[in-house]
């Protein structure tokens, strides 16, 4: 994840990060879908083990906004076009075009075509994008917006429902009308990650420290680990250290300090950033070498490469709720993502499965609809789905009730390659609902009702 010369910029790439890794390279603009063009397994019957929503049919009536008897208009996009960090999530929408092209090359959506909009947010235009989107089209999927929370009044507005890759403001995780493939409520935490975390490195139930940075975002994603740690029994040793999240000047200072602190292992929400590499190199030089355990987007290409002629972060343990690109040759549906990303030329990325899975789960809910394909029928039914796995892309979760799964599995890094730790079984999850906790929302900001929505947007 590159690291944006600004502190603003730097801020907003984390929060991104700490959902999934994963920038791109440098596209721009708004564009047209409609599905041209030819990708792998256009007729496929499935998508890995769902069964496939799109094909031919007699679907008919202008139902709503953005929906004729012929066609459905939706809308997505990323951030590629961010000047700091040019391709800023634009896996995100790839993956979506991907999908539309997959879908029509089936016959649509019982026979109604996909047309899609793809909207460049440029991380600061997201709530002019979301205007644009709030005048054409029917719903929003699988989009992903670094400045979310700036869309989110626009959205909710305008009575814009949306299938989201991911959500990053707290307000716009916990808005109404919005159905995420993977959610992380800022009221909820799956703790299953950090408890199988401790099986494969045990020093991490013993008297772990965290790896403190200056940025918001990081401070806060710190701040739920701790409580959720305290909730597992586990005490977070406190060394007093805070790292600059644009980086120091000299990194042994403060790797003498942690080795002084004799923490079991060390724990990091920030992701594969020079900052965090500096650290941990610095680490390495002067002997110290406790085992180290970190959020899921230090699972990327970048890390790998890095650590393949470094050795650092040699035995690095991540949770993950989605499937490791390894496990594909047992799971079909990372295999087919990966085929058809591939084909287009695209990078994979743990964000584009969850856009993938954000399409097939709107897909799912708009065949069902079929004539009667309204926004109203579309969110009765999103809010019914109450167990989703994108076709095997991640670990069962409840989007109908924004609640996030209770399964993980964990994978290690040696130098550059990732595998999984555990469970032992590769592709298999390790699932415990008693380590899903309750975490006040005042953590994060944000005020819900007796529904769980954010107060913050919500119409009088």
């Amino acid at each position: 994840m590159r690291q944006s010369g600004t502190a603003k910029a730097g801020g907003v790439i984390l929060a991104l990060a700490l959902v999934a890794s994963g920038c791109g390279s440098n596209r721009s603009g708004a564009t047209d879908t409609g599905g041209g063009g030819q990708s792998p397994a256009a007729s496929a019957a499935t998508f890995g083990d769902l069964p496939s929503p799109c094909g031919p049919g007699v679907a008919k009536g202008a139902t709503d906004q953005g929906v004729t008897a012929g066609s459905i208009k939706i809308g997505y996009g990323d951030d590629r076009g961010f000047a700091a960090a040019p391709g800023l999530s634009e896996e995100v929408g790839d993956a979506i075009d991907s999908m539309i092209k997959w879908c029509n090359q089936q016959g649509g959506i019982l026979g109604r075509k996909l047309v899609g909009t793809r909207y460049d947010a440029a991380l600061t235009n997201a709530a002019a994008v979301m205007k644009k989107a709030c005048a054409s089209d029917f719903m929003l999927v699988g989009e992903g917006f670094a400045y979310d929370e700036a869309a989110e009044p626009v959205r909710v507005g305008c009575d814009l429902p949306a299938v989201p890759a991911f959500t990053i403001g707290p307000n716009a995780n916990m808005g109404p009308d919005k159905y995420e493939p993977m959610p992380f409520p800022v009221d909820r935490y799956n703790a299953s990650g950090l408890a199988a975390l401790r099986k494969v490195v045990p020093e991490f139930g013993k008297n772990p420290a965290m790896v403190l940075s200056d940025s918001p975002p990081i401070k806060a994603a710190s701040a739920k680990v701790t409580v959720a740690l305290g909730k597992l029994g586990v005490k977070v040793k406190d060394c007093g250290i805070t790292i600059s999240q644009n980086g120091e000047s000299n990194y042994v200072p403060f790797a003498q300090k942690f080795k002084d602190c004799a923490a079991s292992a060390l724990w990091t929400s920030n992701g594969p950033i020079p900052s965090q590499m500096g650290m941990f190199e610095a680490l390495g030089r002067i002997g110290a070498k406790p085992p180290k355990v970190a959020e899921a987007q230090w699972y990327s290409q970048s890390a790998a490469q890095w650590n393949d002629k470094s050795h650092a972060v040699d035995g690095l343990a991540v949770s993950l709720s989605f499937q490791p690109f390894e496990n594909a040759d047992k799971v079909a549906a990372v295999k087919q993502y990966l085929d058809l990303i591939r084909a287009d030329s695209g990078k994979p990325a743990l964000l584009g499965m969850s856009a993938t899975s954000a399409f097939l789960l709107w897909a799912t809910a708009a065949k069902k609809c079929g004539d009667d394909l309204t926004r109203k029928c579309m969110v009765s039914g999103l809010s019914a789905v109450h167990q989703w796995t994108g076709g095997g892309l991640h670990a069962p979760s409840d989007p109908g009730a924004n609640l996030p799964s209770n399964c993980s599995l964990v994978v290690r890094l040696d130098g550059g390659t990732w595998k999984q730790a555990y469970p032992e079984e590769a592709s298999e999850f390790s699932c415990d609902k008693s380590k899903v906790f309750e975490l006040d929302p005042k953590l994060s900001g944000v005020t819900l009702n007796d529904d769980r929505l954010s107060t913050a947007f919500l119409k009088k």
